[in-house]
């Protein structure tokens, strides 16, 4: 899912991160070239310090043959996917890691071990999932979610992944995020249930049950992305033609939606986890350089906005 061009969007991202301070990030089983290659190459770059947590004779090996530099990584002994889960998370929970990065494992794998009632990474937050997009028709950063692990979220769920997208936008510097809340209609009604959960994510937004942003819905995705359409709709909305997070009504429709942007109009896409008690980088074989880099940049910024919350 890549381009071979950028619109500078990642770029400013990556210009931000370049003050701060790498963030310790626990890579579960990084035994394949690209997902090795990708921890190295955001360790180069000055946003994550990689903590490399697998099989360390498989993880030497797949570095000779890459021709890629561990330089002083460390490296946590741990003998298959599922165990270098349970040992990055085990990372994370020590306090020795701020981060966690999916390696070559299964997401699920991963995941597992984060959602383990005893051992994981819990919080009173729903887990979900947000694709930071670079879009070249769009004039700026634009998160999908979720499109990835919440199959056909509740009313009480959808606020969650709500307020994770929110807080990600505000960490990497969008003061007053504006949400657009999708369904195929403007009008409420009974006939199609995403159009109420949109019309009661504006009103819990009122009450302050979610925080920091400004909600419109249901919004269909031109008018969403339009403001000319909405205009011609006589629909009034701040967020109309200017949202900076996309939230789905479900998952099929999100990954329709963040898949259709990636491949019909060169969209890079960026994936992030929330709702645990770290950010938690997704990546893929697919990913370009870019989308890596920018996926580790937004997690970066996202922790260290944990850190300022944490010392107030």
């Amino acid at each position: 899912m890549s381009r071979k061009t950028g619109t500078g969007k990642y770029e400013k991202l990556l210009e931000r991160c370049r003050a701060l301070v790498p963030i310790p990030t626990a890579v579960a089983y990084p035994c394949e070239e690209t997902a090795l290659a990708g921890a190295i190459e955001a360790g180069e770059a000055g946003l994550i310090t990689p903590i490399l947590v697998g099989p360390a004779a498989a993880i030497k090996g797949v570095a000779k043959k890459g021709h890629i530099r561990l330089g002083q990584c460390e490296i946590v002994e741990a003998g298959d996917g599922p165990k270098a889960a349970a040992k990055a998370v085990e990372l994370v929970r020590q306090g020795k890691a701020e981060l966690l990065m999916k390696g070559s494992l299964h997401t699920d794998e991963l995941l597992g071990a984060v959602v383990a009632r005893e051992t994981g990474l819990r919080t009173g937050r729903r887990l979900s999932h947000v694709f930071v997009m670079d879009v070249p028709t769009y004039h700026k950063t634009l998160l999908v979610t979720d499109a990835a692990i919440n199959i056909a979220p509740t009313l009480e769920d959808k606020a969650d992944i709500c307020q994770n997208a929110i807080d990600l936008a505000v960490s990497f510097g969008v003061e007053k995020p504006k949400v657009a809340i999708l369904a195929a209609v403007e009008t409420v009604t009974s006939k199609m249930p995403a159009t109420i959960d949109a019309a009661s994510l504006c009103k819990m937004a009122e009450r302050g049950q979610i925080k920091g942003a400004i909600l419109d819905g249901p919004m269909a995705f031109d008018n969403a992305i339009s403001k000319e359409a909405a205009k011609i709709k006589g629909i009034r909305s701040e967020v109309a033609g200017d949202p900076d997070i996309l939230l789905a009504p479900d998952l099929e429709a999100g990954n329709i939606l963040a898949k259709q942007l990636s491949f019909l109009a060169n969209a890079d896409s960026a994936g992030l986890v929330l709702g645990a008690r770290v950010p938690i980088i997704l990546t893929s074989r697919a990913d370009s350089v870019r989308a890596r880099m920018a996926s580790c940049a937004v997690a970066m910024m996202a922790a260290h906005a944990r850190r300022g919350a944490k010392s107030r």
